[in-house]
């Protein structure tokens, strides 16, 4: 989902114009459109379902780095352990 910058950087006026234009470009691409106003960039437009699999990738590696932070601190419980905590345990 690299952003082609001959492709994906629009002006903001061309948001303005053709809406539907740019919402189809990054649901047919699934890359992110740079809007620009004065040749600088000021928001980006994206579609939904690449949005939705950038955050569920977001909060994935963020659980994995809590799990290793908490490795790292001694924050680790036994499987039976965590069998009793959950109400598992025989």
């Amino acid at each position: 989902m690299s952003t082609r910058f001959s492709q994906d950087v629009v002006p903001l006026t061309e948001l303005k114009v053709n809406p539907g234009k740019i919402v189809k470009h990054t649901a047919q691409t699934h890359r992110p459109v740079l809007l620009t106003s004065r040749g600088r960039g000021v928001a980006v437009v994206q579609d939904l379902n690449s949005y939705e699999e950038v955050q569920e990738q977001r909060d994935f590696f963020n659980a994995i780095v809590q799990g290793l932070m908490d490795v790292r601190e001694g924050r680790t419980v036994t499987l039976d352990g965590a069998r009793e905590r959950l109400g598992l345990a025989e």
